[in-house]
């Protein structure tokens, strides 16, 4: 790429980063002024009485985006990210999370430091809590274990007790693992888990969305959860009390319309009231193992070939039902969102097209709003 280029990229970066910056402008109104301006830059030389128009903007907002002086920060972002090869990615990038871009309070901006393509098929996340019993972490090793014959990546926080025990359980059976901090990638939290950071990276990645010199606050580590779920197809609980991360995760995966999955316990067991709690609401799906999720998920253990109803003639079916079956052939099983990604089709037409697939008996729908091919 070549010089101008280059410094065309960074000064759109920058905008990037300032425009996460501005104070009163949260991801949502970040998204609606880029749809009505064009590009981050263009919303800082917008004149105020336009941007007072944008749905969601109004006075307080159009004022704030006029008197930020965030470029200097953003610009000394920009030294930090090229000094310690992090990869800030935007929300309209190629290689920002697929699975995130339907989640309508994703962050603008996300910074990686990794080695993985943070689009790959089979992503399940690991919560629960920092008090994690023996008997809990013991089971969810297992079950990691358990997958080890897919590729599948496993998403956790981080944190204390089930967290970083999915991830080390990654590492072991060598699974790529993507960790997601409440912190800046300039001061992983907790300290503890610095070296276990540091490997994951070189087969997986450390996420975060907050610029570095950040200083951690409580809400931070609930604000990240969104994206914990957003970034899964999946997410597994398997020990929790009655309050915690690991349920507002939960709530946050059923709201995006991905699965949930629950470890349930005795009820008199507080580390298993939660957990119970959510298969008791319907929330969750109970499961024991690994076997469980590759049932509901549809997973097929020894990679079947695909049957025969798979191979009829393209002519049989519509552009558009041709434009959903080739994204299908993509992966075992994808979510109606990423298939509407995917085909280019809008999701209003996408579901009735895949209801008629259904009928022609070429693809299964599954449990989550999931497909694949039979």
């Amino acid at each position: 790429m070549d010089k101008v280029n280059v410094n065309y990229l960074l000064k759109e970066l920058q905008y990037q980063i300032a425009l996460s910056l501005i104070p009163g402008i949260g991801d949502i109104a970040a998204k609606k002024l880029i749809a009505y301006c064009g590009g981050a830059e263009a919303i800082f030389k917008e004149k105020e009485n336009i941007l007072i128009k944008i749905p969601g903007i109004g006075l307080k907002g159009a004022k704030s985006i006029a008197s930020a002086k965030v470029l200097d920060r953003a610009e000394e972002e920009l030294r930090f990210i090229e000094d310690n090869k992090v990869k800030a990615l935007f929300y309209l990038d190629k290689d920002y999370p697929k699975r995130l871009l339907h989640c309508e309070d994703s962050p603008i901006l996300i910074y990686v430091k990794g080695n993985i393509d943070l689009n790959r098929q089979k992503h399940i996340s690991f919560v629960g809590t920092r008090n994690a019993t023996v008997k809990g972490k013991i089971r969810c090793e297992k079950i990691i274990e358990e997958l080890s014959q897919h590729d599948v990546t496993i998403i956790s926080g981080l944190a204390y007790g089930i967290d970083i025990t999915a991830h080390k359980a990654a590492l072991k059976y060598k699974l790529p693992t993507i960790g997601v901090v409440g912190s800046s990638l300039d001061n992983i939290y907790p300290k503890s888990h610095f070296n276990t950071a540091k490997k994951m990276e070189e087969n997986g990645a450390i996420i975060s969305d907050y610029i570095s010199k950040t200083k951690m606050l409580p809400v931070h580590f609930a604000e990240r959860n969104r994206i914990v779920a957003g970034i899964s197809d999946a997410t597994v609980v398997i020990e929790s009390a009655e309050k915690g991360g690991s349920l507002i995760t939960a709530d946050l995966a059923n709201g995006y319309n991905r699965d949930v999955f629950a470890i349930p316990g005795r009820p008199e067991d507080s580390q298993s009231i939660g957990c119970n709690k959510l298969i008791k609401s319907h929330k969750a799906a109970l499961i024991e193992s690994a076997a469980d999720i590759e049932y509901i998920l549809g997973w097929e253990k020894d990679e079947k070939k695909h049957s025969i109803q798979q191979e009829l003639l393209l002519d049989d079916f519509t552009a558009e039902e041709q434009k959903i079956l080739h994204a299908l052939k993509k992966s075992e099983t994808k979510s109606i969102d990423i298939i509407s990604i995917e085909s280019g089709i809008p999701m209003s037409k996408t579901s009735p097209i895949l209801l008629n697939l259904e009928f022609k008996g070429v693809i299964q729908s599954l449990p989550g709003k999931m497909y694949r091919l039979i």
